[in-house]
């Protein structure tokens, strides 16, 4: 029991850091009717921009500032600015082309990070450090409660800002149904520049809680894009709810299989319950049936 008491805990805060990367996919839908395929990217970037601070001689908690500014600059208003809007506006109207352009993103940020850092991995500090705490006889990480607590009080923030502000009604509102909002008063270009800085800002935050577990490396955006997506559809795509719910478990799932199974299968874990989801709810466990959409 102790055991598992441990690896529950430690799966938790795994996935609520996936929940995070996963809210992005739901807040790009909301905002830009699209699936941002270079959301894995997203996360791996910032943490170059941390290392790049770092290199420049900064104290951690000023480089993570400055980490955190130039990836709400470049993941969320030149993102917007330089692709989103542009697709958007062309004749294609988005769609197709601006998935085909987030993706093309991807490669590029991953690649770019290849050339200037090179394919090694690079130590990267903990954010959040400490021993454990003995609770009732179960050893657990002080990291991985840190994790937990900071991904959920996110989260909890998140939805009552959309919930209980007037800027996040109007955020709702611009994402529901952008031209009546428009009628109404709502600045919908300003709300959804709201939509992809707190994205940017989101993505960040992952990257800083889980790039000390995967080292620093180009290739991490692959990977957590993958389980970020997933995570979302197992959720729900259009509830930031359950992509919470979505990286909670498969956070959970795969720990779990790596302890009492093998860890030789537990990378096939996401997609395996991704095609269970499919098949037996495919608006996802929170999400409604409007969502099948998606």
């Amino acid at each position: 029991m102790q055991q598992f008491l441990q690896v529950l805990m430690s799966g938790l805060a795994t996935g609520s850091i996936y929940a995070l990367a996963a809210i992005g996919f739901t807040l790009v839908w909301q905002a830009a009717q699209t699936v941002n395929f270079a959301q894995g990217e997203f996360v791996m970037l910032p943490a170059f921009f941390l290392l790049m601070a770092l290199g420049a001689g900064l104290p951690l908690p000023l480089a993570i500032l400055v980490a955190l500014a130039a990836s709400i600059l470049v993941l969320g208003y030149l993102f917007k600015r330089l692709i989103v809007e542009p697709m958007k506006a062309s004749k294609a109207g988005g769609g197709l082309p601006l998935v085909i352009a987030t993706m093309a993103l991807a490669i590029l940020l991953r690649e770019s990070v290849k050339e200037f850092y090179g394919a090694e991995a690079q130590p990267f500090p903990e954010i959040v450090s400490g021993g454990s705490l003995n609770i009732f006889g179960v050893v657990i990480s002080v990291t991985d409660i840190a994790h937990l607590f900071i991904s959920l009080a996110v989260v909890v923030a998140l939805t009552l800002f959309l919930n209980r502000t007037r800027t996040g009604r109007a955020m709702q509102a611009t994402a529901r149904n952008p031209d009546v909002a428009g009628i109404l008063g709502v600045d919908t270009k300003r709300m959804v520049l709201y939509t992809f800085l707190i994205n940017a800002a989101l993505a960040s935050l992952a990257s800083f809680l889980i790039t000390p577990f995967y080292l620093a490396k180009f290739s991490n955006g692959e990977y957590l894009g993958l389980i970020a997506f997933i995570a979302a559809i197992v959720g729900g795509f259009n509830q930031i709810r359950g992509a919470l719910a979505g990286g909670l478990l498969i956070g959970v799932l795969d720990n779990m299989t790596a302890t009492y199974l093998t860890a030789e299968y537990r990378a096939a874990v996401p997609l395996v319950l991704l095609i269970v989801i499919i098949l037996w709810r495919p608006e996802g466990l929170l999400g409604t049936p409007e969502g099948r959409k998606v």
